[in-house]
């Protein structure tokens, strides 16, 4: 019992000096699968976002809305990917009477 209570402290300190670090890999300036994804802000800059997440969301025949904007430097925009409506182009916006 002793050997397993030793074995099982070892282990636990080995997982607590591999602490996790952001650094070893790096993060992609767009992510994203079918329901949305990021856009990193550096990425934004230089590209269009919109464009970028609507080209994304049109793949899985799906419309981006924006979620939100961290505004800075190692911040994102988020967006997801939503269903369009059956007809949702053939209803006007708004009727006139």
């Amino acid at each position: 019992m002793r050997i397993i209570a030793a074995a099982g402290l070892l282990a636990l300190g080995l997982m607590a000096s591999q602490s996790a670090r952001a650094d070893i890999l790096p993060v992609p300036p767009f992510k994203g699968n079918d329901t949305g994804g990021i856009i990193a802000y550096s990425m934004a800059t230089q590209v269009d976002a919109r464009q970028v997440a609507v080209d994304h969301c049109a793949r899985y025949g799906k419309v981006a809305k924006f979620l939100g904007v961290q505004a800075y430097e190692g911040g994102y925009i988020s967006f997801s990917c939503r269903w369009v409506p059956y007809g949702a182009a053939d209803r006007p916006i708004r009727t006139l009477y």
